[in-house]
């Protein structure tokens, strides 16, 4: 990852915000994402908007490092990433107390869900914690694995495609903590569960069941091969690469477990999985213009798993149970089936046990995350993206027409609805061409003039229980109410729609049924006379033969749960994600340039880049405007009573930005450039920062005046009416470490960095001679150390002083302490085994008062303290002679210093008398007075924890390091004198986004043939293979009527004639500047300085007085010593 003061020392790949290009056209944004994309970086913005090309890899910068990075970073600091979209959207969600949503769009197979679960797992990094908290953000992020294993299924054109459509919505407490959420789950595609295109699969819970279950549970449910089933033969091929479905299988289970779903329950889910296959093998034959059942085997374990009764099964699949009525008189009549329709009525079966599993679990998913608490919520959009396949039918219909109105959602906020803004605020503004399609959503589900929605529910209304002929009547319905339409063509199999993805055709085959979208009651019957409870419960229909209302018809939910969707994105703060898929053969650097430029067309990359740039980047009412950054200024904080907009223009002159970066509209504030924003932003983080430590640091100063209390108090009971004590000692602030170890690595290696230092302080350790040796007393959690000096004797480093340890005491080998009761400073450290330790510690009392503590919790007893005025202590063993006692003998003398006398193994030390041994603390009242009129103790202060650094002249100028070695010639050090003082400011160069490293990208390796041009061979076969196959649905869709607006719209515009015709006016001379050599080689010592080699021609700009001129090397402008250079 680059931070942004790096990216003058790191490749450049196009630019990170596309606000930015030089030229605004498609092929420009495509040879910009073009150029990203093959060095690895995946993001680019357009402002707040995010673009995103899939990779078809794994990326580097998506672990717990970068989240750390943006982490409260301003938009700025760091590249274009989800990272930075999501804490936007985090971040201001708190301080707006504001709901926010992310949408996230693109065709199907660009990285939608992908990306849903990095915007999830960032936000679950990111707040906050608790045990209750921690089993929320565990619901969210194990829902994924469940819904995926049971929405998702491999397409020709992705993977791990969602189908179904998701918006998941994150509930959060005051604290920014999750509380709960919801799921809300649109279209599963019911269809794919009995049928596959080829090069497909079925949902991914079928293989993970088949391939991850144990032996046992294969047992009990019947499992076998996948080739077996015939609701898993139609996609020709199991496999995907990269998926491991039997590990898979186990991610599901534990997700299970994590929604609060039992075993019992889980073993009933799997049935239903199980019994769905089972199903599906379950054939018929014609007898007599009538179905039967092939093989009543078949029958078995369906009926089993199910847990209803074989006949009644084979009964409701062959015969459908009609009620007649003949006036008054009402019967019953027993149809059997033909096998088209035993085929039907076994799929439809099929697909209702699994969609209502399907809505179950996300049932369950809700009841993990409800909650009662309101507050804000953040959704996540993660939806089916457009698709076009060989055969399109009714979900791909719907599929289409919800991102129809997501991007008419774009539209209306982003191009549309900003614009109206400028007018209705009377901002200066020229307007911008754009596709507006939503006269595409009204051909679909207008109802006056009826849409297609509207027709297809007009002609399954008239259906009974034959629907022969119903899609043909669709058909010519369509093409008289919509033929008019220039979206809408005539087809030969149904009709074809200009979306603004391009063109598709539509085969109306199965439309009218799938719209429909109804279960006969012989089914439902069937499935609730099931003697499990958990079956029953998929089925709580309440079976009413005379109700007389129409049906809910698949098509009419679809187009009401958009319409509701749509309404809810629209209360939150959109935030958006545009997924480009950069080809179709789903592997790493492969780039077609024709598929991304028809996206970026239909996705309006152009127009939204036009409106970013003649707009304004930020907008909001006055008085949200000034409740955010009234702070900035004495006079708006904490209130403000006057007009909002005075109280405005006072806090843009306290930052002093220029009347042109922003405009005051009616009820709004806008800004234009992103950097307006970011210096108000960073700003207002300064002052609360300030604020911050203002509050920090009285409570710190109040808290730790009442520690130092409570230490001084306990450390005077250890002394009292035992010991005097010096004038000074008693209200002394207790400091700690007095060496400053935390600045001294060699230190710190020696007792071990994770040891946290106590106490530590230079002492004198008195030897078996009653010699004086300098020692480090280093007292921590665990252990006293003594550190010495020693000088090393051999080597390269001969004559080196390192420290060493020359005692290590644990807190057990102590037995006692002895110290006198007059006012000395020496400690006697006597241990059980080994010698005593005889020191002179001038801050005894901190001291004792800390290892007595520590003693006592780590052995838990008391550390005896000896009181006395004759001491008695061992001595270390040197040599042949024995260890021995010597002898300390403590008597009244005069003076603050004691007096040594050494006499044989005796030690007399005499010492002027102190304080009295009953003196205590003075109160904290009296010690501190603030003018101190009588009574204030004058206490000296405590040594510093570490040496200051020493200060270096401004303008000293040593060579650099890199030349040092070269330069024969000494320079003359550089003009001590001040810079001259009217000195121009270096203008920072335009503002730009960093780009990520290229240090950090993700190593690959497609195939171990490549040919010179680094394309892979596998790819270039696979290529080939498509063409030969004339799949000729996975090419760039053609862009239709709507392409072609889009394309009007740009060159509708007459462009002018540059000038008005009239001849260029000749160039300006520009004059010529005087020029110098470099004598010396310099390196810039501050940021106005300029770096030159020895040799070097520079500009000289002005020859200030004073030893500093000004002058220009290589377009970059600075100061540099004239005594460096000599004019040319």
């Amino acid at each position: 990852m680059v931070y942004h003061w790096q990216s003058h020392n790191v490749k450049l790949s196009g630019v990170d915000d596309m606000v930015l290009l030089s030229k605004i056209t498609d092929d420009a944004i495509v040879e910009n994402l073009k150029k990203r994309f093959m060095d690895d970086y995946i993001f680019t913005c357009i402002g707040p908007v995010l673009v995103s090309v899939n990779p078809f890899k794994q990326m580097s910068y998506f672990g717990e490092k970068d989240i750390e990075i943006y982490q409260g970073a301003a938009p700025y600091e760091n590249p274009p990433h989800i990272f930075g979209v999501s804490d936007d959207m985090y971040r201001n969600m708190l301080i707006d107390s504001e709901n926010h949503c992310v949408i996230i769009s693109g065709e199907s197979g660009a990285g939608k869900t992908v990306a849903a679960k990095y915007i999830m797992n960032y936000i679950t990094k990111v707040s906050g914690g608790g045990v209750k908290v921690q089993h929320i953000k565990d619901v969210i992020m194990e829902s994924n694995p469940l819904l995926e294993a049971f929405g998702n299924a491999k397409t020709v054109r992705n993977n791990n495609s969602s189908r179904f459509g998701k918006y998941v919505e994150i509930q959060f407490g005051a604290g920014g903590q999750p509380e709960g959420g919801r799921v809300s789950n649109f279209l599963l595609e019911k269809s794919r569960v009995v049928k596959q295109n080829v090069g497909e699969r079925n949902f991914h819970i079928f293989y993970q069941l088949c391939t991850g279950a144990t032996p046992d549970m294969k047992k009990d449910l019947g499992l076998t091969i996948l080739d077996y089933y015939y609701y898993l033969s139609h996609g020709k091929n199991h496999k995907v690469d990269g998926t491991n479905d039997a590990h898979d299988f186990q991610e599901t289970l534990k997700a299970m477990t994590v929604m609060g779903i039992t075993e019992y329950e889980q073993s009933c889910i799997l049935k239903v999985v199980a019994g769905v296959l089972h199903l599906g093998n379950i054939n018929f034959i014609e007898k007599g213009n009538y179905a039967e059942i092939a093989d009543e085997s078949c029958l078995e374990f369906p009926a089993f798993l199910f847990e209803i009764n074989k006949e009644n099964l084979s009964s409701k699949l062959t015969s459908r149970l009609f009620d007649s009525k003949w006036g008054a008189q009402s019967d019953k009549i027993d149809v059997t089936l033909n096998v088209e329709q035993a085929l039907y009525t076994r799929d439809a079966l099929a697909k209702a046990l699994y969609a209502r599993l399907f809505d179950y679990l996300v049932t369950q998913v809700n009841s993990a995350m409800e909650t009662h608490a309101t507050g804000l919520n953040i959704g996540i959009l993660d939806i089916y993206g457009f698709e076009i396949f060989e055969k399109n039918g009714f979900e791909q219909f719907c599929i289409n027409f919800v991102n129809e109105k997501l991007q008419q959602i774009f539209i209306e906020l982003t191009l549309k609805a900003e614009q109206e803004e400028y007018v209705q605020e009377s901002i200066t503004w020229t307007p911008i061409d754009y596709f507006n399609n939503k006269v595409v959503c009204d051909l679909i589900e207008s109802k006056r003039p009826p849409g297609i929605f509207s027709v297809l529910d007009d002609v399954c209304a008239t259906l009974h229980a034959v629907s022969e002929g119903a899609d043909l009547d669709l058909q010519n319905k369509l093409n008289t109410s919509a033929g008019t339409n220039q979206h809408y063509q005539k087809n030969k199999e149904g009709f074809i729609i200009h979306h603004y993805a391009g063109i598709v055709s539509y085969n109306v085959e199965g439309f009218c049924d799938r719209n429909r979208d109804v279960l006969v009651l012989d089914l439902i019957e069937l499935m609730q006379e099931s003697s499990n409870a958990f079956i029953q419960a998929l089925f709580p229909d309440q079976i009413n033969t005379g109700s007389k209302s129409r049906p809910t018809t698949a098509g009419s939910k679809i187009r009401t749960q958009a319409n509701k969707l749509v309404e809810e994105l629209m209360k939150c703060t959109p935030h958006y994600i545009r997924c480009i898929k950069p080809n179709e053969t789903k592997r790493p650097r492969d780039w077609e340039e024709m598929r991304v430029k028809h996206q970026v067309e239909y996705l309006g990359l152009k127009e939204n880049i036009r409106v970013r740039r003649a707009g304004f980047a930020y907008r909001r009412p006055f008085k949200k405007f000034l409740q955010r950054y009234a702070i900035l200024t004495c006079q708006t904080w904490p209130s403000w009573n006057g007009p909002e907009k005075v109280g405005i223009q006072v806090v843009m002159q306290s930052v002093n930005m220029e009347t042109d970066q922003y405009q005051l509209g009616k009820t709004k504030i806008f800004i234009k450039a992103p950097e307006s924003l970011f210096l108000l932003e960073e700003m207002r983080d300064r002052k609360f920062n300030h604020y911050a430590r203002i509050i920090q640091r009285a409570f710190k100063k109040y808290f730790a005046r009442k520690q130092n209390d409570r230490q001084k108090e306990q450390a005077a009971d250890l002394f009292y009416g035992k010991k005097e004590r010096r004038k000074f000692s008693l209200n002394r602030n207790f400091v700690g470490d007095y060496i400053g170890v935390e600045y001294k690595p060699a230190l710190q290696s020696i007792i071990g960095r994770r040891e946290k230092v106590v106490f530590a302080e230079v002492v004198s350790k008195y030897d078996r001679r009653f010699k004086v040796a300098r020692r480090d007393l280093i007292l921590t959690m665990n252990a006293l150390f003594l550190i010495g000096r020693e000088q090393i004797k051999k080597g390269l480093d001969k004559g080196k002083y390192v420290e060493v340890v020359k005692r290590k005491l644990e807190f057990s080998h102590i037995s006692l302490i002895s110290v006198s009761p007059l006012k000395d400073d020496f400690v006697v450290i006597h241990t059980k085994q080994d010698y005593d330790s005889v020191l002179e510690i001038v801050f005894k009392t901190e001291f004792l008062s800390m290892l007595s503590k520590l003693y006592k919790n780590k052995l838990g007893m008391d550390l005896v303290i000896k009181f006395s005025d004759f001491t008695e202590f061992k001595v270390k063993k040197e040599g042949w002679g024995g260890g021995g006692m010597r002898q300390l003998k403590f008597t009244p003398g005069l003076g603050d210093k004691p007096t040594l006398k050494a006499s044989g193994k005796v030690l007399t030390i005499s010492i002027g008398s102190g304080l009295h041994k009953t003196s205590r603390p003075s109160k904290p009242s009296q010690v501190r007075t603030s003018h101190g009129k009588a009574g204030r103790l004058n206490i000296p202060s405590p040594p510093a924890s570490a040496a200051p650094s020493v200060p270096r002249p401004r303008r000293a100028a040593p060579p650099c390091p890199s030349q040092a070695v070269q330069e024969t010639r000494v320079p003359p050090p550089p003009p001590s004198g001040p810079p001259p003082a009217n000195q121009p400011t270096i203008k920072p160069s335009p503002f730009r986004l960093p780009a990520l490293s290229p240090g950090n990208s993700w190593s690959y390796n497609i195939g171990k043939g490549m040919n010179p041009k680094g394309n892979s061979q596998t790819l270039a076969q696979v290529k080939a293979a498509n063409r030969a196959n004339h799949d000729h649905f996975m090419s760039t869709p053609p862009a239709g009527v709507a392409g072609e607006k889009r394309a009007s719209l740009g060159s509708s515009q007459q462009k002018p004639i540059p000038g008005g015709g009239k001849p260029r006016p000749a160039l300006r001379k520009k004059p010529v500047l005087p020029k110098c050599r470099a004598v010396y080689s310099y390196c810039s010592q501050d940021l106005d300085e300029l770096t030159f080699k020895e040799g070097d021609i520079i500009d000289i700009i002005k020859e200030h007085d004073g030893g500093w001129w000004q002058g220009r090397l290589n377009g970059v402008e600075g100061l540099l010593p004239a005594n460096y250079i000599e004019k040319i």
